[in-house]
């Protein structure tokens, strides 16, 4: 076999669907359409969610609660993670180069899950109370940006 003699699979590419080419095409006249209707018409048809005048379920169920916009989403890491790092010194940009978090978000907030056996100087916008203390019991400083 050879490179130019390459082909696609029969069967496997199928010609589009060519509407309003007259009646020998067999996709003439209404275009696969069929006779007036919401459907047949042009910009017709029914926008997501409608169920033909029945009250949509978007609007049969209870809203409740809200949503805070003022809200802060931070980045989270955690304790052990930062273990596995090589550097004393930890700051958002470092996290970002080593990819350790995709974005810094509203900020950097470090959790206690897993240990830390090190010490290591960490600057972040948030700590949970038990990161902090298991920072601080290994000798290192957890310090609020």
């Amino acid at each position: 076999m050879k490179l130019s003699e390459l082909a696609p699979a029969p069967g496997s590419r199928k010609k589009r669907k060519r509407v309003g080419r007259g009646p020998g095409s067999g996709h003439g006249k209404t275009s696969c359409r069929g006779h007036k209707g919401q459907n047949s018409r042009s910009g017709g048809g029914v926008k997501p969610g409608f169920e033909g005048g029945q009250m949509p379920l978007q609007r049969r169920l209870p809203k409740r609660g809200f949503t805070n916009i003022f809200r802060k989403e931070y980045a989270i890491v955690n304790v052990g993670t930062l273990d596995k790092l090589g550097e004393t010194e930890i700051t958002p940009e470092y996290l970002l180069k080593e990819g350790v978090v995709r974005k810094l978000r509203d900020g950097i907030k470090i959790l206690g899950n897993g240990d830390i056996s090190r010490p290591v100087t960490v600057r972040a916008h948030a700590f949970s109370a038990s990161a902090k203390e298991k920072i601080t019991r290994a000798q290192g400083s957890a310090e609020i940006i």
